[in-house]
């Protein structure tokens, strides 16, 4: 990319700055890439704004996982152009709209024809290529479509130095998915499985551990799948990426999401006994407990698999909290098979989880299907299972009260100086008269377990340095 197209440093800084909007919508992969995407405009004198009302450069970065996301993504894109012609008309100012992510991946052309307002659209492996695509656009509206790039061309080309001040950050390792389930379509949106080589990674978690940044949460659509390049043109995998990343100084706590049970192997198993670093906090998901469902959903892995997996990860770290992802109302779900499915979640007991009533992606094998399950049927399901799930997780929290845990903490509290941090399984801490210890790890008496967070005290006054050791939690 050539320095007409993005500016050196010095001279972005002597530009007029621009208004950057970003609305992000669906997964942690999409915020890390929203936050990737503000990084390469940033030479560009683009300086993020909370509103889209007075933005030069507006980007809705899409999901095409949730219901009717292109329905919301077509509704929010009418709003930006009545937005765009009033700038027009009243300050004869140009905003520019840009559509990123999988919806755009998946529907780029079809915007572009039922939205003419939009002026680029930008798949998950292009936004490396939006200076220039943005200052194509800019001098001749001319190329406006980039869907269709290799994902280390994106990592290769994006800045070597990232925005923020956080303690915490997401790390992108992994990309694209090879299971094709019949619901899904991430294989059709993000492509195939293609790890970043293990050298890129470490040097990106390094510079964010170089920034203040304690933890990091490793992403991927299959992040236990991950096979990045090592030195030597081996694979890497997650456990041997996990064990490097706990030798980095100061980088005290590390995280992956999501993982594929037929993924989980037994050196990444071994890991959360051998890393104090790793947390024992897992998002697993199994989508149903019915064998005949999960053949239906092409999961390649049965019910039995997956309590035997569970059973090796807490014989490895017995403190271990669980979430997982459920879809109830796939077609052909019987009562019987929505049954195994609470049977499994009384069986695994978990801290969290997400679950859905399922619907119909265009292209995805099981939007074809004729056997659907009426909406009245799906939604009662759903209810009772989230009601399971909601006594799981609020028993999980409330049994944390008189435990000692490790709280990092990330930001202040609403209420005076009220501080927030995240315990080891993920749970939302707040402690009053807390806020000089953020960015520290401290440990906190558990005094209540709300539905949704937890409420503690220090247990003992905590020095300055932000080198405190992190204990390790017993069971």
């Amino acid at each position: 990319m050539t320095d007409t197209l993005v500016p050196q440093a010095a001279e972005a800084e002597r530009a007029p700055t621009k208004r950057l909007f970003i609305k992000t919508y669906g997964c942690q992969m999409n915020v890390y890439d929203s936050e990737r995407m503000a990084d390469v405009l940033r030479p560009l004198g683009y300086a993020p704004t909370e509103t889209p009302d007075d933005a030069d450069f507006v980007i809705l970065n899409t999901c095409h996982i949730r219901e009717k996301a292109a329905e919301k993504v077509y509704s929010e894109l009418g709003k930006l152009r009545e937005l765009k012609d009033a700038k027009a008309a009243t300050s004869n100012t140009t905003m520019t709209i840009a559509v990123a992510g999988c919806v755009a991946q998946a529907e780029g052309e079809e915007i572009m024809r039922r939205q003419p307002a939009v002026d680029l659209v930008v798949g998950p492996q292009a936004y490396h290529q939006l200076p220039e695509l943005l200052t194509r656009t800019a001098r001749a509206r001319g190329e406006r479509i980039g869907a269709d790039f290799a994902p280390n061309d994106k990592f290769d080309a994006l800045p070597t130095t990232r925005s923020g001040d956080g303690v915490t950050a997401f790390l992108t390792v992994q990309e694209g998915c090879d299971k094709f389930c019949t619901f899904c379509v991430v294989p059709y949106t993000r492509g195939a499985e293609w790890s970043r080589p293990l050298a890129a990674v470490l040097d990106e978690a390094r510079a964010l551990a170089d920034r203040g940044v304690r933890e990091v949460t490793l992403l991927g659509q299959n992040v236990n799948a991950y096979d990045g390049e090592r030195a030597d043109g081996k694979k890497a995998t997650l456990a041997e990426l996990a064990h490097a990343l706990a030798d980095i100084p100061g980088l005290d706590r590390i995280r992956y999401t999501t993982s594929h049970p037929n993924d989980m192997s037994d050196d990444l198993i071994a890991a959360h006994g051998d890393l104090d670093a790793l947390m024992p906090y897992l998002h697993l998901p199994v989508q149903s407990g019915s064998d005949r469902i999960l053949r239906l959903m092409n999961r390649k892995h049965g019910r039995q698999k997956y309590f035997d997996l569970i059973d090796r990860i807490r014989a490895a770290r017995p403190d271990m909290a669980l979430s997982g992802d459920f879809i109830v109302g796939f077609p052909g779900e019987t009562e019987r098979d929505f049954e195994d499915t609470m049977d499994l979640v009384r069986r695994v007991n978990y801290a969290s989880a997400f679950s859905f009533m399922y619907s119909p992606r265009p292209g995805t094998p099981a939007a074809g299907v004729g056997a659907q399950v009426p909406p009245e049927v799906a939604k009662d399901r759903l209810h009772r299972l989230q009601a399971l799930l909601l006594e799981q997780q609020v028993a999980f929290n409330a049994a944390q009260a008189g435990r000692t845990l490790d709280v990092l903490f990330e930001k202040k509290g609403r209420h005076g100086r009220q501080a927030i941090g995240r315990s080891p399984y993920l749970q939302s801490v707040h402690v009053d008269d807390a806020d000089h210890l953020i960015g520290k790890i401290v440990p906190v008496e558990i005094v209540s377990g709300q539905q949704n967070s937890l409420t503690g005290k220090p247990i003992a006054p905590v020095p300055s340095s932000r080198d405190l050791g992190v204990s390790v939690l017993g069971a």
